[in-house]
């Protein structure tokens, strides 16, 4: 399984968790064969909560946590996790996190969610480096 579809599985474990106030690992349990990429994402995220929704909200200045939609709360939850954990091109982080919040929640959301996690990894780049910029949506790149 890619993880593509590994992201695209733990948003939805992590959209229905926030929505029904349920734990993830028991909605996780009742899923068949979930990826381990999707597993980890899922532990990690519930393991770090705290950390990743502090960044999240000093980023998004002017819309608070609970007024942003579940679905992308919780691809932003995905996105400042792997910038975290910094194994994966920052680029190719954005790139599919944009891409799930456009699948989810239309062409804003997507706008929305290249625009905090821009900032997340602003912060997290080293003192007079820019960051990588992200391609535009539709550019073919």
């Amino acid at each position: 399984m890619s993880r593509h579809t590994a992201r695209l599985a733990a948003v939805e474990v992590l959209y229905a968790a926030d929505v029904r106030g349920a734990d993830p690992a028991e909605l996780l349990a009742e899923r068949p064969r979930v990826a381990s990429y999707a597993v980890r994402l899922i532990e990690a995220i519930t393991a770090r909560r705290e950390e990743i929704d502090s960044i999240l909200s000093a980023k998004s200045i002017g819309w608070p946590m609970q007024r942003m939609s579940p679905v992308d709360r919780n691809v932003l939850r995905i996105g400042v996790l792997e910038l975290l954990e910094g194994d994966i091109p920052p680029a190719v982080i954005i790139d599919e996190a944009v891409e799930l919040a456009k699948r989810f929640s239309g062409e804003p959301a997507g706008r929305f969610v290249n625009g905090i996690l821009a900032a997340v990894l602003a912060d997290r780049q080293e003192p007079g480096v820019a960051p990588e910029p992200s391609p535009a949506p539709g550019s073919g790149s």
